[in-house]
């Protein structure tokens, strides 16, 4: 098992993004993307761990993610798909939920396959929580 993911190291790795995500900068090199869409994917799952959701970002990362029955084999049954852009601006707090999914930037299939609680991830919120969570000490 990795080791758990601080704040501050997934707040370093998506700062640099944060520019090209509110669109005044360029896009930023694959590794500094990449870097962020990882970490930030890897620190919600291991906040709401479990096996019965599979969030896609390619061509980045899938995990899994939220307690609930456990997938096997072949295609889950609750899966997220975005793309990068999407995903760091759902992790962010640029998008909702409901945002992302009426503009199409996410494909969400199965009854588990709903993020909007745990969106955006608290570290990177301007509030420093997501939806129904008190601020973050760290």
């Amino acid at each position: 098992m990795p080791a758990p993911i601080p704040a501050d190291e997934l707040r370093a790795v998506v700062d640099p993004v944060r520019a090209w995500l509110a669109g005044e900068a360029e896009r930023p090199p694959r590794a500094v993307l990449g870097a962020a869409v990882k970490t930030s994917a890897r620190w919600l799952a291991q906040q709401v761990p479990g096996r019965s959701v599979e969030l896609r970002v390619p061509p980045f990362v899938a995990v899994q993610c939220i307690e609930g029955p456990r997938h096997t084999r072949g295609t889950p049954p609750n899966v997220v798909e975005t793309d990068a852009a999407t995903w760091l601006r759902l992790a962010t707090g640029q998008v909702t939920w409901d945002e992302a999914l009426a503009e199409g930037g996410v494909s969400a299939s199965g009854s588990r396959a709903d993020l909007g609680a745990h969106l955006p991830l608290s570290p990177l919120s301007p509030s420093g929580r997501h939806r129904g969570q008190a601020p973050s000490p760290s």
